[in-house]
């Protein structure tokens, strides 16, 4: 048996079977481009796999050495991959800049990092493991455009772009080129992905005969050079490159071709998903972060609960079968939090604080733990534990508090307030995560209609409008 089969034996006893089977028929079989960055949402998407349990055989194989990760800050307007990292900590800058766009952005987990798979050299060799080598187009295709940009097949991508490309060079280091354009009257980029350069020229007026000038230095600086006026006519480009590595600039004009080839987007695993995701946290416990990061996230939906009476459960009962009952309770509600695509961040006595990317998914979440704690009274003959649940959307910072990755802001202190004045049978939630165009059709196929009621809740000024979901 080689390492290869060893490995995916290994994978088939902690992963889904499909997903297994899946993963291995792309290793095998599987296109170079195909095991490049791959977008886990896309791949389950057009093989009928559950999202999250594609995820989780992702992640196991990773730990199993068959994939790496790669966590990919984008530009949110192109696309484009402005910076690739081993790990999250390493995303350490507050702000990146996007020179194809001419725009800078702060990094968020839930719009702007994306996390893509990649197979490891030591299972498969593929082109993209030595990207200085790939060819021009493959380059921008695999490399430069994120996994969240739908873009054709390299094949008709590298013959749409043909249509707005002027002109376009492989340019090693220290080497110099010049380019002679005929400039139509549109606006003009000349960009290369590896140092992150361009220039642009705003070309209008009349057309001249008389040959043009300009000139565009790649370094390992890069970065935007700013936007020079031109006329219709010629122009004499000259390229130097003063990088350690090849550089591929290519003269695109920015017209709707260009938008249209590259301006599709599909699903892509953001790190927020990843980071809510149970199967990630059991095998990433330590490292995800560094003590001093403090990553921002627009939305992330809370869930807190807690055992209302869990004291006097213990007077009645005793301490074995009372300690028996809750952790029955924790093992449902955990199994739930992860089986429907959240985290536990940590529980503290009888509470749980979970995390979920979306509203409907904490809400579908406590829908099937309200129904599995019925269960769990009527099988236990009428002890009536009871689980009060809240829910709250809204943005936080990804931290690291007392050595493990966890969430801080206001939204992370309004949900546990929310919990507190939840009661033993309906789930208590604020707006945003009932007025979720998804949480409304969930709660309206069980036939739930969520109750409005003002709440004065400790620590904030104002009451606020919750609603019980009954």
């Amino acid at each position: 048996m080689s390492d290869t089969d060893s490995l995916f034996t290994t994978l088939r006893q902690s992963a889904d079977p499909d997903a297994t089977a899946a993963i291995e028929h792309l290793v095998r079989d599987g296109s170079d481009r195909a095991l490049n960055r791959i977008n886990v949402l896309d791949f389950a998407g057009k093989r009928g796999l559950n999202e999250e349990r594609a995820i989780a055989a992702f992640l196991h194989a990773a730990r199993l050495g068959m994939f790496d990760l790669s966590w990919n800050v984008l530009c949110p307007s192109c696309g484009g991959v402005l910076d690739a990292n081993a790990t999250l900590n390493t995303v350490d800058r507050d702000h990146y800049n996007c020179a194809f766009c001419a725009a800078g952005y702060e990094p968020m987990l839930d719009e702007t990092i994306e996390v893509t798979f990649t197979v490891n050299p030591r299972i498969r060799k593929i082109a993209a493991h030595d990207p200085n080598a790939l060819p021009i187009w493959d380059y921008y295709h695999q490399i430069f455009w994120s996994s969240g940009v739908d873009l054709p097949d390299i094949e008709n991508f590298a013959r749409l772009i043909q249509d707005v490309t002027l002109d376009s060079v492989e340019l090693p280091p220290g080497e110099k080129a010049l380019l002679s354009l005929q400039l139509p009257a549109a606006s003009i980029i000349v960009f290369d992905p590896v140092t992150h350069t361009a220039q642009f020229f705003d070309v209008k007026g009349e057309t001249t005969r008389d040959r043009q000038h300009s000139s565009l230095i790649f370094d390992k600086i890069g970065g935007q050079t700013g936007t020079t006026t031109l006329q219709p006519g010629p122009l004499r480009l000259a390229m130097e490159n003063r990088s350690e590595v090849r550089v591929l600039p290519a003269v695109w004009v920015a017209a709707d071709p260009l938008n249209a080839l590259i301006g599709k987007r599909k699903p892509f695993l953001t790190a927020n998903r990843l980071l809510s995701n149970q199967t990630f946290r059991d095998i990433y416990r330590t490292g995800t972060l560094n003590i001093d990061q403090r990553l921002k996230i627009t939305s992330l939906t809370f869930l807190f609960t807690d055992l209302k009476g869990s004291t006097e459960l213990y007077e009645r009962v005793g301490d074995l079968v009372a300690f028996d009952l809750v952790r029955a309770h924790f093992r449902i509600v955990l199994d739930i939090v992860a089986s429907a695509g959240g985290a536990v961040v940590k529980t503290i006595g009888d509470a749980v604080m979970a995390t979920f990317p979306t509203p409907e998914k904490a809400v579908g979440a406590a829908l099937r733990m309200r129904e599995a704690m019925d269960g769990l009274n009527a099988e236990r003959q009428g002890e009536n534990l009871a689980l009060k649940i809240g829910i709250h959307e809204g943005p936080c910072l990804a931290v690291i508090l007392n050595d493990r990755q966890d969430y801080f802001g206001q939204t992370v202190n309004m949900a546990a307030r929310v919990q507190n004045r939840a009661d033993s049978r309906a789930i208590l939630a604020t707006g945003s995560v009932v007025d979720s165009a998804e949480t409304a059709e969930l709660l309206a196929a069980a036939g739930l209609k969520p109750e409005s009621r003002r709440y004065a809740l400790r620590g904030i000024a104002d009451e606020l409008t919750l609603y019980a979901i009954p």
